[in-house]
């Protein structure tokens, strides 16, 4: 094991959102490599969190059932020595219908945890999931951690707002914090019920269930895919290195795939099913970013994270998953 996984046996670690699809994948390795697992989640509905996500790990890791708008949350951080947050909302399109609770979620919540960590538990290390959304329409690719900010949607402009507020936590209150900018992360465990929280966990359900896939416009737009366990080494080297503290990193795959060729991949694996292409709906339209891939260098150098798993045997491992527990997730 390298030593940023080392970092964590014996240690206190709490994960909000840890009910979650990344989260729990991460209580799930934390727990396997001898923390002391706090999953922190408040299980609302249709936001991701899932018991079964932790199920075999009921005796490893210790679960708390709380809104991290709150009180709650002085009493769970002391005593922590690592907090990964990644409690939020990622819908896009919610976060358009629905501005308010977005806010609260992505910005206010937020500082209940830091201004927690400010009074009781000031030692305590934070990373922050944050999000590509933020960038917007790229203005040039391979996107850096330089690029304007300029997001096209409500979720974007509060997960700035999140991101800026554990910066300034870190440089003016001297809590340790960094963001991690994820991009398209998939695998086990993520929610497939519905579509609002990405494309991928949609067409997966779809290919599982041999139904046809329907790809907005001609299905020539380019992303970069994270298998999750991927994700989750990057959040182990950010929790345990200080060359993360005060810093924002890109995550991001190898190379970018257009959807159509995702989609024709993930049909090929599953054995099922089939795609068309259809018109943007208009709502969509407005807000999609059309290409968008990361530049990931700034990370390799500093912690010495990359993407190791390659998209075909990361789909393949979640479709199999998919097939053994499709009645938890749907």
């Amino acid at each position: 094991m390298g030593d940023h996984r080392d970092f964590y046996r014996g240690r206190r670690v709490m994960v909000t959102g840890g009910l979650g699809f990344i989260g729990s994948n991460l209580c799930r390795t934390l727990a396997d490599l001898g923390a002391q697992v706090l999953a922190v989640d408040s299980l609302l509905p249709d936001y991701g969190g899932n018991p079964f996500n932790l199920a075999g790990y009921e005796d490893k890791v210790r679960i708390n059932v709380a809104d991290v708008r709150g009180h709650a949350m002085k009493h769970l951080v002391r005593g922590q020595e690592v907090l990964f947050n990644l409690a939020g909302q990622v819908s896009h399109m919610d976060s358009m219908t629905d501005p308010f609770t977005d806010l609260e979620i992505n910005c206010t919540s937020q500082l209940w945890i830091l201004e927690a960590l400010r009074q009781f538990n000031a030692d305590c290390k934070v990373v922050y999931a944050g999000t590509r959304q933020i960038y917007g329409k790229p203005r040039y690719l391979p996107v850096d951690e330089q690029h304007l900010l300029n997001p096209t949607d409500v979720n974007g402009i509060n997960k700035i707002s999140g991101e800026f507020y554990h910066l300034v936590y870190n440089s003016v209150h001297g809590i340790r914090a960094c963001s991690l900018r994820l991009t398209n992360t998939y695998g086990p465990r993520q929610l497939i019920r519905h579509n609002r929280q990405g494309f991928i966990g949609w067409f997966m359900k779809q290919v599982v269930l041999g139904e046809q896939i329907q790809i907005y416009g001609d299905g020539a737009q380019r992303r970069d895919f994270d298998y999750v366990d991927d994700t989750v080494d990057a959040f182990l080297r950010a929790g345990a290195m200080e060359q993360a503290d005060g810093e924002v990193f890109n995550l991001g795959g190898d190379a970018p795939v257009s959807l159509r060729d995702l989609t024709e991949l993930m049909i090929e694996l599953a054995g099922r099913g089939s795609y068309r292409l259809i018109p943007f709906p208009e709502e969509r339209k407005k807000i999609d970013i059309g290409d968008f891939y990361a530049d990931t260098s700034k990370i390799k150098a500093a912690l010495g994270w990359q993407p190791v798993t390659k998209l075909r045997d990361g789909l393949a491992r979640t479709i199999a998953y998919y097939d053994a527990h499709k009645e938890h997730y749907l």
